[in-house]
């Protein structure tokens, strides 16, 4: 039976709720880069967002779930992007917003859920991660569960007044 529930955590649909918290996260200018945020979003244009957040990923080519322990704390959000049903794949970023939560096994658990689920229940041939070649937590997260690094995107991203080049990660679905 496929399930989104783990040791530690789970991962659920969005709820209006959760409003205050995407607005924490979607304006916290230090994850701008991995997001390719630049500028910040109204309470009015999220709230919108969540009311539209149930609509099916086949329609709107994306799907986010809340991570949440089980003292319904909401820890950070992973993303389902690009999903492409013709070609099978899907790019998934993750994001922890309390650096105090980091480095507990909790996005290792999300992103494993997430496989399984993107795998198993969409059937899904492919995932990819785009990531920048300093952030090491996510290279980790990633290698560590079976995503190969592919390529390297040169001089990708333009953040803090350089070129960053990011690496692209990617785990095929064997079974």
């Amino acid at each position: 039976m496929m399930t989104l529930t783990g040791k530690k955590i789970f991962l659920r649909a969005l709820e209006p709720e959760d409003l205050d918290f995407l607005y924490l996260l979607e304006n916290d200018e230090t994850i701008w880069e991995v997001s390719e945020t630049q500028v910040p979003y109204s309470r009015y244009i999220l709230k919108e967002y969540l009311k539209n957040s149930h609509k099916d990923i086949y329609e709107v080519k994306q799907l986010r779930m809340a991570i949440a322990d089980f003292d319904q704390k909401l820890l950070g959000f992973i993303d389902l992007f690009d999903f492409c049903p013709k070609n099978k794949r899907a790019g998934v970023g993750i994001v922890i917003l309390e650096t105090s939560q980091r480095n507990r096994g909790i996005g290792t658990e999300a992103l494993q859920l997430l496989t399984d689920y993107a795998f198993a229940h969409l059937g899904v041939h492919q995932l990819y991660a785009n990531i920048a070649v300093d952030n090491t937590a996510s290279i980790k997260l990633f290698s560590n569960l079976g995503f190969k690094e592919v390529g390297v995107k040169k001089d990708w991203n333009f953040t803090g007044g350089v070129f960053k080049d990011e690496i692209l990660y990617q785990k095929i679905n064997n079974s």
